[in-house]
């Protein structure tokens, strides 16, 4: 193992923060900071900092496992775990239907196989039957960026115009243990003068650092978007200017908001009308501003339309497609937004291309060597299609998720994986759903493997190998690799459009993606490695602008590169080569007309409110030295013993009738199961509310108790708020 400093990227979150990493001459991997990186600047989170101690034998897998005569997981050969999926694939297929086998992805792998996994499903298996965990993500607010914009990208700005705005709203968020490294951006806004408001019934770490906390009732951020916009209108603090020559729909947009009074919002959500003057003129007060949104809104049955009220804030102020302004989702995993991008997700193709277009589908299939009408439409959304397992889905293959622990209604998304006549499952370390498997086949990780990424903010990244994986493990790509040649038919030859060269499959998702929105075709490897970055839309040269650049240089948008000390600012225009997008929107919107649409919206329940048996709201969430279903951060010490297992925080008062103390075992109970884990009593959460950070399996899990219904436009599930009992659990 050679002594080598390796430029790399974090596993985890979608900062994806920069570092280096070396291996030392005992056999692990040392991290050290990377202070060329612009998101991070050498900042790592406890997370990044031991995501080597993964990498270790003792933690992961190193050999296939294959189901025993007697039950048990053991040891096999690649030959014989890759004969048994595809056996069992194929005689699925051939008896009841492509569609009687899935696919389920994650948000945590690289575009190339994100990119290949959906292509594997469609060409391989041929079926409609693909989704991913990032539906459970920000499906959303992706959904409202899509209708308003036209275009949906995580941040349309990069991280570094934050500090530059004069007023963020940060909307159902705590960068301050979600990620951690991003929180010196809001830091520096506050430093120069601007103000932060946090929307949170929680008052968590980052709403500690607010100007102003606002902390509704769950389920209500919709309500609340619609009284600040009353408000707003109530007070003139519209841009009539910039709603007549930039957006479209304004007139209803604002008789729904007038319905929606301060005093009515208040009784709603539980913030005083004080409060939401003083939101509003925080907000509107400055030349510039942001709206910010993560989970707290988005994982909700009418997420989509509660971002929506956000956007409609920012375009009825004239605060998005300006410098320094807009609305912005902080997406969460490590590559949600490339994973949903290029062919994943359920009802789209590479490019961010919509599978029931005939355009889209001709160019891709073009691109893949096959018949148009040959590709399946779009299949089930995350949620459903796990719902449908053991039904008429009787197959699974899933890389890279672990949906017992991080899906809704959890137990009930275990009986059907059991319920399956078989599931393959790929993944670094044995996880809740890969010891429930039939096969599962160890792959490699991020330092093992060369890849890209798309980061919060749209910046394509390559992150690179930087140590040898042991003997017994395969990457994702050889796995499709392996089972194409192996499900090919009599013909074969299948294998050859799934090459295992990353470098090979990102040079055709170029081709794939090229005159989409999510358009790749101008990145290279070489490009990620000598800019730290590029920002997509990106479109190849010879190709041109496709139909959704009109927000790109050539209408005027930005002409200049923003990252990589030796080109910051430097006009790249007349070269050739587009310079990438991180500033989107600032001429044109991605419409047809070029204009923003307002939606108009208005406040309804959530689908499930409190009742006599039920009385308290349960809401959901992350802790800073966890990650996800805690997969790979429970196998980490040192992660372990700052956040050991699951609790449940409570309000004093709601303690007290309970007659529990700090730290007794506590039950929660829904319609849907029940959970046990020690009180933790805090002034922090509202009376009315109880929160479960949902890294954990077992008694504690949370995702038991959380309620699957699903937003009727991003299929998103309702983690963040359903009706609960409390009770104190006794022996």
């Amino acid at each position: 193992m050679q002594n080598t400093v390796t430029p790399t990227h974090c596993p985890y979150c979608a900062l994806q923060c920069g570092m280096n990493l070396t291996p030392a001459p005992d056999g692990t991997v040392e991290v050290s900071e990377r202070a060329d990186f612009p998101v991070n600047r050498g900042a790592l989170c406890g997370k990044g900092r031991t995501a080597p101690a993964v990498l270790s034998s003792s933690v992961r897998l190193t050999s296939p496992l294959v189901r025993s005569e007697g039950g048990s997981l053991v040891p096999a050969s690649w030959e014989e775990a890759l004969g048994r999926i595809a056996g069992r694939l194929g005689r699925t297929r051939a008896e009841f239907g492509a569609d009687a086998v899935g696919v389920f992805g994650g948000g945590g792998l690289t575009n190339e196989k994100a990119y290949s996994l959906g292509k594997f499903a469609r060409v391989v298996l041929g079926t409609s039957q693909i989704d991913y965990n990032g539906r459970f993500c920000m499906s959303s607010a992706a959904a409202a960026g899509g209708r308003a914009f036209g275009l949906d990208r995580g941040l349309p700005f990069p991280l570094e115009d934050i500090p530059k705005t004069g007023c963020v709203i940060l909307v159902g968020s705590n960068p301050a243990e979600t990620m951690p490294p991003s929180l010196r951006y809001f830091t520096e806004l506050k430093e120069n003068g601007g103000t932060l408001i946090v929307v949170d019934p929680r008052r968590t770490r980052t709403a500690e650092q607010a100007d102003l906390h606002l902390a509704p009732r769950p389920g209500t951020d919709l309500a609340l978007a619609l009284g600040l916009l009353h408000l707003i209108v109530a007070e003139g603090r519209t841009d009539e200017a910039y709603i007549q020559e930039r957006t479209t729909g304004w007139e209803e947009t604002r008789a729904a908001a007038m319905a929606h009074w301060p005093e009515y919002v208040e009784r709603i959500t539980g913030v005083s009308v004080p409060q939401l003057r003083e939101a509003v003129r925080l907000f509107c007060e400055p030349e510039a501003a942001m709206v910010l949104t993560a989970r707290g809104p988005e994982q909700q049955s009418k997420g989509t339309d509660t971002v929506g009220a956000w956007i409609n804030l920012c375009l009825a102020t004239g605060r998005a497609g300006r410098p320094l302004s807009g609305y912005g989702c902080l997406t969460g995993q490590g590559n949600g937004q490339g994973g949903r991008e290029h062919g994943q997700k359920a009802d789209q193709l590479p490019g961010y291309r919509k599978l029931t277009d005939p355009a889209a589908r001709a160019h891709v299939a073009a691109v893949w060597g096959v018949d148009p009408d040959s590709l399946p439409g779009p299949g089930r959304s995350a949620y459903e299609l796990l719902d449908a397992l053991g039904t008429d889905i009787r197959a699974l293959l899933l890389m890279g998720s672990n949906p017992v622990v991080s899906a809704p209604r959890a137990a009930h998304i275990e009986e059907r994986i059991r319920s399956l006549d078989f599931l393959a499952v790929c993944d670094v370390v044995l996880s809740e759903t890969a010891a429930l498997a039939d096969v599962v086949l160890p792959v490699t990780q991020w330092a093992e493997e060369t890849g890209t990424t798309t980061n919060l903010e749209g910046r394509v990244l390559l992150r690179r190998r930087a140590i040898t994986p042991p003997a017994g493990v395969r990457s994702d790509l050889e796995v499709m690799h392996e089972l194409a040649a192996r499900l090919g038919g009599e013909g074969g030859g299948l294998e050859k459009g799934f090459p295992v060269d990353p470098e090979e499959v990102f040079e055709e998702l170029r081709r794939a993606s090229a005159g989409g929105p999510a358009d790749y075709s101008g990145i290279t490897y070489r490009r990620l490695a000598e800019e730290n970055g590029v920002f997509w839309p990106c479109p190849a040269p010879a190709a041109g602008p496709g139909p959704l650049h009109a927000a790109g240089p050539e209408a005027g948008a930005l002409d200049t590169v923003s990252d990589g000390p030796e080109r910051a600012g430097e006009p790249r225009t007349g070269t050739g080569v587009h310079p990438g997008t991180p500033r989107l929107f600032l001429d044109r919107f991605a419409t047809e007309d070029g204009r923003a649409r307002f939606v108009p919206v208005s406040h309804r329940a959530i689908a499930e409110e409190p009742d006599a048996e039920y009385p308290v709201l349960l809401t959901t969430g992350r802790v800073v030295a966890q990650y996800q279903s805690g997969a790979q951060t429970r196998r980490v010490d040192e992660l372990n013993a700052a956040a050991p297992g699951p609790f449940v925080e409570l309000h004093p008062r709601l303690a007290e009738r309970l007659g529990v103390a700090d730290g007794d075992p506590v039950a929660v109970v829904s319609r849907r199961g029940r959970a046990v884990a020690p009180g933790r009593i805090t002034t922090a959460i509202r009376p009315d509310t109880v929160f479960m950070p949902f890294h954990w399996a077992g008694e504690g899990r949370a995702n038991t108790l959380t309620n699957p219904a699903l937003d009727p436009i991003s299929r998103m599930p309702e983690f963040k708020a359903c009706a609960v009992r409390v009770e104190a659990a006794r022996p």
